[in-house]
Order: structure tokens, then C-alpha cells, then sequence
């Protein structure tokens, strides 16, 4: 591409970067860098997530997501992911 040194006048970010150098519809295709570390919430876990919530959201002088990540029986999840979660439920 005889154009592609305009793309470099301007800050990127790892997600553009990925997709200069891997073609533009790597991440579509599920495999950037974004794809491969998410999963995504079953059905189960975002009952079990609402269940925690609930319970651990009126207790006093304790970190609600910290209880939340100590309880989920997915052990993988992030928490940025459990708040991002619950924002969006």
C-alpha cells in the first residue's frame, strides 16, 4: 500500500497496530489480540453474576466486586470485565 505511511503520522492503538500489520479484517475474523482473551458470559453466569450482586451489594465496609471475583465459579474473569458486566445489565 503506497499510502500506508500516512496511517503512521497518527498515535495507535495495540488493537490498530494488530490489524496494519495482520490486514484489516483480522478482527473480524476473531483473531486479534481483543478476541482471543475475552469470553463471552453464558447465560448461567450472568445469573449466578445478578445472585452475587445482590447479595453482596448492602454490605458494609466490603468491596462488592471484590466479593463478587471471590465467588464467581468462573475463576478467569477480570475485574474490569465483572464491572463492565454489570454496567451493561
Amino acid at each position: 500500500n503506497k499510502k500506508a505511511f500516512v496511517e503512521l503520522l497518527f498515535w495507535k492503538s495495540p488493537v490498530a497496530v494488530c490489524e496494519m500489520t495482520k490486514g484489516y479484517s483480522s478482527l473480524q475474523e476473531g483473531e486479534g489480540p481483543a478476541r482471543s482473551r475475552v469470553h463471552p458470559w453464558t447465560p448461567q453466569e450472568e445469573q449466578e453474576l445478578r445472585e452475587l450482586y445482590w447479595k453482596y451489594k448492602e454490605v458494609e465496609g466490603e468491596d462488592v466486586i471484590a466479593a463478587i471475583l471471590a465467588h464467581l465459579p468462573t475463576p478467569g474473569r477480570t475485574r474490569r470485565q465483572v464491572v463492565k458486566k454489570l454496567v451493561r445489565m
